[in-house]
């Protein structure tokens, strides 16, 4: 019978360690147990990070079951498909009942409501400014922080809104994608084609609350109401005439 294998002291406590080690190893770093100690180990082995993320990429995708058949955009309700499969149709189911807009949801409705009824319940604690939509409150609230994230990549135009940044945009593309469908006049910017339009249309929103003159523009307004101010703030350095309107004066 052959002799059993000499043991030295300690050697059971090293091989105790290095199982010990190689599990950790192996639950922590991916490596074989059994290509570290010789040991199979009694952990699985551990999952990269690529395939987690892929897993967790599936699973978001899963749980967004509902796809548009147009685009492929994906919504985890059906209700948020719906609204969105407007944006196709052109479905445009929300009416006021004060004018012709409409609108594909009723939160842009209600956005809209307001200029009908004035309010305005977002206020700057600093000046006073009101609005009727939030975000625009948190962009004014960036004028007095001096804070202006948008920025232009082919100047030093800085910005405290997307909407400003993109308008100047325009100066240095030279793209109109506004245009008037009546006479064929072409903006950038959406409120000079509102004001344009009231050419063909005949509004006259800014009235005067002294007498019955009325205009398509604020500032023609601003002009006509320093005639009952009697403000003239423009003079003409020659002779001393003074004016409220500054192009009654075209040299100053």
């Amino acid at each position: 019978m052959d002799d059993p294998p000499t043991v030295h002291p300690g050697d059971e406590t090293i091989s105790s360690e290095k199982l010990d080690t190689g599990r950790q190893q192996n639950k922590e770093g991916n490596i074989p147990c059994e290509e570290k100690c010789g040991v199979e180990s009694d952990y699985p082995p551990a999952q990269g990070g690529t395939e987690q993320k892929d897993r967790l990429a599936v699973k978001r995708t899963v749980n967004k079951r509902f796809a548009c058949t147009e685009c492929g955009y994906r919504a985890v309700k059906k209700s948020v498909l719906i609204k969105h499969t407007r944006k196709h149709t052109g479905e445009k189911s929300y009416k006021c009942d004060q004018c012709d807009y409409c609108a594909a949801q009723k939160v842009h409705l209600d956005r809209h409501m307001t200029k009908h009824t004035g309010e305005k319940p977002y206020i700057c604690g600093q000046c006073g400014y009101s609005t009727a939509i939030r975000y625009r409150l948190l962009e004014h609230m960036r004028i007095h922080a001096g804070e202006k994230p948008y920025k232009c990549d082919q100047c030093n135009y800085t910005s405290a809104t997307k909407y400003n940044l993109d308008q100047h945009m325009t100066k240095h593309t030279g793209v109109k994608t506004l245009m008037c469908g009546e006479c064929g006049f072409r903006t950038a910017n959406r409120s000079n084609l509102s004001r344009h339009m009231r050419t063909h249309t005949g509004e006259k929103p800014y009235k005067c609350d002294q007498c019955d003159y009325s205009t398509i523009h604020k500032s023609a307004l601003n002009r006509h109401m320093a005639k009952h101010a009697g403000n003239k703030p423009y003079m003409c350095d020659d002779c001393g005439y003074r004016t409220a309107n500054r192009s009654y004066l075209p040299d100053i």
